[in-house]
């Protein structure tokens, strides 16, 4: 057997002349998604793949697909005959640009055999000297193909040989998924030997020593591994004592390490090529110089092993000196190194002297955690997720590590100022709170926060935007917005598709025990900042706004302001402003009647279908009653046709339900539910009681203007409980009443049994208001059926989505954090309101 060790992610190239067998080798090989054969490309371009003339448009057809496929990640294998220079030289360029690496397969067989097998196949039309240019062609290849750039170079003489090769695929060194934690990542020694000593030994590491008492090895007791993000040496006190310690833990499997440019400079010095001795090279080639014979040689030897990048724990966490942006993640090229060691610069110097770098973390939406040193700051800070854990301790900062997956952060301080830097180490220039920048929020965009994370898409990103900069109010004054709500599982009792055995059941079976049935009002989603200073407050000029789901004014000047008067008023007078310490709240609050927003959509959708139906079916039950007068039998259809005459009534029913006559605020009535926060304090921890305590305290304050929210707390053990609260549920919705929403009683932030944010609400819909969201007929017995299948996984996973995304906002408005980081997440919650969910759910 010929093994052939091919890197898991390459662009392969078969060479060897026509007939010698290299399609044949490629689907024994490789699967058929695999392989770009130039033939195909040939006959996709001009229907025949013998056509010589649509050459160079196949071959610019195949490296574009090329070139997506390993863009995207996947092994590519090119099936043509790669004889010629300018050939290969396109799939070099075409893998350098991907930052894989190229290998080539020859397969060399006797020309007479390329022959006999060419003659046996009748779309080969060309003669023998063409195969025998051909075969030189390749004898000349044998020795350029390692010198055009290919990393290997496998050559199969004979049919035995190419019939016995066995592909083994090797996965690259920087590629250990598999490893997946937990980690303790520290950030840049720089020859601060004691400052190591003291961090590992905070983080619960056993040091071993050797009989000159030297830490040589440090083991956990709970199985962590350490990381190194690189500049092991120079400038500290003990660069030796730090390497002794590092290459021992790396030596026993305790500790993985990537190399800092500061170890591409020593080794470079070490294999004697003329490096000048600055930035503490001095220092530390004159501590090698003490060391033991031999103990540079190996220095040498490890640091030219490091590999540049580790991506680890499935993909989830990257490790890299200078960090990595994502298109270099698992990639191996002379650039992606050169970026994981110096990171990327402008060109440009600094007032030190200093190169200017590119801010990379800046720019970067990957979903992989990249943590790295190289820039030292005073303080580590999340970036896109990304965090820099160089806080300069050989500069009298100090020694930083990252737990992983905790995401908490251990330092130790400096013993003293070991080196004096070049440029004063201070934080950069804070970013003004309030700017606000295009590149925060567009293109696509990964959002960490305390509750987990999301990719926003650049597609979803551009719509909220559009919505944002056309139409939403003062970023100031955006500070949240309400997810998304989900429906309850589908009922299966019969002529309900929502019902509420389904919602307690969702809840149980979620590890809730006490939920809060809430009355569901049919109005307007409306989220009131208001300020205790009609003209004050931290949100600029105005004392507030009324806003709402999407972030849009409600009604417009001067309704707004007088309704944000009337909250004012009723706040100070239930005496929650002294209360709660606060000369500002935010609350969450339906707006009734529903008309009182959406007049023209009740127009324009609504009242035109029932006032079409309420015209035409009579008519049409008049012409059959005479057709049956006259001896038709049309009794099925006549009752087909009066059952949707009564569904159309019992549709034009339940709108009306919701539409009353306003004037300005006159009629309007506001119902609140949740008072999210103040200037003090976050409430999303409160529970429901609690937060519809305070809204009843409105509601008493100003019974003409705030409308309560009638509700059943229920213990979900309690059948006696459960059941009496469904029959709250039935007499609501028998009596006009949309419904309810489940909410659990622990209150917005609660979380399940396993500890994950849980559904923040389900709402159960009532059977007839159900008609205005699936039309009037939609209790047919066929159309039921046919609702019961709904999907609703992904309206689900976007409440909860959204939900989390919410919580970090109320978190960071009241942590004080700057504007943009608000605005972020508010943003992200906007941009998933495009994703493609069933509207009607």
């Amino acid at each position: 057997m010929t093994a052939l060790d091919i890197p898991e992610l390459a662009l392969v190239a078969l060479v060897g002349v026509s007939g010698s067998g290299k399609s044949t080798f490629a689907r024994r090989h490789f699967a058929p998604s695999q392989v770009l054969s130039s033939d195909t490309f040939r006959a996709m371009v001009a229907d025949d793949e013998n056509d010589q003339s649509a050459s160079s448009d196949a071959f610019d057809a195949l490296h574009h697909v090329a070139a997506i496929r390993l863009r995207r990640g996947l092994l590519t294998v090119v099936d043509a005959t790669n004889l010629q220079p300018h050939a290969r030289a396109a799939l070099v360029r075409v893998a350098r640009e991907h930052d894989v690496l190229p290998v080539a397969v020859v397969l060399d067989v006797p020309e007479a055999l390329a022959w006999e097998r060419t003659q046996g196949r009748p779309d080969r039309t060309f003669g023998r000297p063409v195969l025998t240019r051909m075969q030189r062609d390749l004898r000349r290849a044998y020795g350029l193909l390692a010198r055009e750039g290919f990393r290997k170079v496998h050559v199969l003489r004979g049919v035995d040989e190419i019939d016995a090769a066995q592909v083994r695929y090797e996965k690259l060194f920087n590629d250990r998924r598999e490893l997946t934690g937990p980690f303790d990542i520290v950030g840049d020694v720089h020859g601060c030997r004691a400052e190591l000593e003291a961090l590992l030994i905070r983080l619960g590491w056993e040091l071993r020593r050797d009989d000159a008492g030297r830490p040589v090895d440090a083991t956990h007791p709970a199985g962590r591994t350490a990381v190194f993000v690189g500049d092991l040496v120079d400038r500290g006190p003990d660069s030796p004592g730090v390497l002794r310690l590092v290459m021992g833990m790396v030596a026993a499997g305790h500790a993985l390490c990537v190399p800092g440019n500061h170890e591409q400079k020593l080794l470079r010095k070490l294999r004697g090529r003329d490096v000048r001795l600055t930035h503490g090279l001095a220092e530390t080639m004159e501590q090698l110089a003490a060391e033991p014979e031999g103990f540079a040689a190996g220095v040498a030897t490890f640091v030219d092993g490091l590999v540049s990048h580790y991506v680890l724990d499935g993909g989830r966490l990257v490790v890299a000196h200078a960090g990595l942006k994502e298109a270099y993640h698992g990639r191996a090229s002379g650039r992606v190194r050169s970026f994981a060691l110096w990171g990327e610069t402008t060109g440009e110097t600094d007032e030190y002297g200093l190169p200017v770098r590119y801010p990379w973390a800046r720019d970067y939406r990957g979903s992989a955690m990249v943590v790295y040193g190289h820039t030292p700051t005073p303080h580590p800070e999340w970036v896109n997720n990304t965090i820099c854990i160089d806080t300069g301790c050989v500069f009298g900062g100090r020694l930083t590590a990252l737990r992983y997956p905790e995401r908490e952060l251990v330092a130790v301080p400096a013993e003293r100022e070991w080196y004096a830097p070049v440029r004063p180490l201070t934080a950069a220039p804070a970013r003004p709170d309030e700017v606000l920048e295009l590149t925060d929020v567009a293109g696509r965009r990964h959002v960490e926060h305390p509750y987990g994370s999301l990719t926003v898409p650049a597609e979803n990103a551009a719509a909220a935007l559009e919505v944002m900069s056309r139409f939403a109010v003062d970023p100031r004054r955006l500070v949240w917005l309400p997810p998304t709500m989900a429906p309850c599982s589908t009922s299966s009792v019969p002529g309900y598709l929502e019902h509420p055995a389904e919602a307690f059941g969702d809840y149980r079976a979620a590890g809730v025990d006490r939920v809060v049935c809430e009355e569901k009002h049919m109005g307007s989603r409306a989220v009131v900042l208001v300020c205790r200073e009609p003209d004050g407050g931290p949100f600029g000029p105005g004392g507030g706004v009324v806003h709402t789901r999407t972030g849009r004014p409600f009604f417009g000047e001067p309704r707004d302001t007088a309704l944000l008067d009337r909250v004012r008023a009723a706040v100070g007078t239930a005496g929650l402003w002294a209360e709660l310490d606060t000369d500002w709240l935010l609350l969450d609050c339906e707006l009734l009647p529903w008309s009182a927003k959406a007049e023209g959509l009740i127009r324009e959708q609504y009242a035109g279908v029932g006032a079409a139906g309420r015209a035409a079916l009579p008519a049409a039950l008049a012409a059959l009653d005479a057709a049956a007068a006259r001896g038709l039998d049309v009794a099925a259809l006549r009752d087909r046709t009066a059952r949707r005459r009564d569904d159309v009534v019992a549709y034009t029913e339940a709108y009306r339900a919701y539409v009353r006559p306003t004037d300005g605020l006159d009629g309007v009535t506001l119902a609140p539910f949740a008072v999210l926060a103040g200037a003090r304090a976050g409430y999303a921890d409160r529970d429901h009681g609690w937060h519809l305590a305070l809204a009843d305290r409105l509601c008493a304050a100003d019974p003409g203007f705030f409308t309560p929210t009638r509700r059943r707390v229920v213990d979900l053990s309690d059948s006696d409980a459960v059941r009496a609260a469904t029959d709250w549920w039935l007499a609501l919705t028998a009596d006009g009443g949309e419904g309810m929403v489940v909410k659990p009683y622990a209150g917005p932030a609660a979380r399940g049994g396993r500890g994950s944010l849980l559904q923040p609400g389900v709402k159960c819909r009532g059977r007839e208001y159900l008609r205005i969201i699936y039309g009037p007929g939609y209790t047919e017995p066929e159309q039921l059926a046919a609702l019961r299948r709904r999907s609703l996984g992904r309206k689900r996973g976007l409440a909860l989505r959204e939900h989390a995304l919410g919580l970090a906002a109320l978190d960071a408005l009241v942590a004080g954090a700057p504007l943009w980081r608000r605005h972020e997440l508010v943003f992200a919650i906007l941009a998933c309101e495009s994703e493609p969910v069933d509207p009607r759910l």
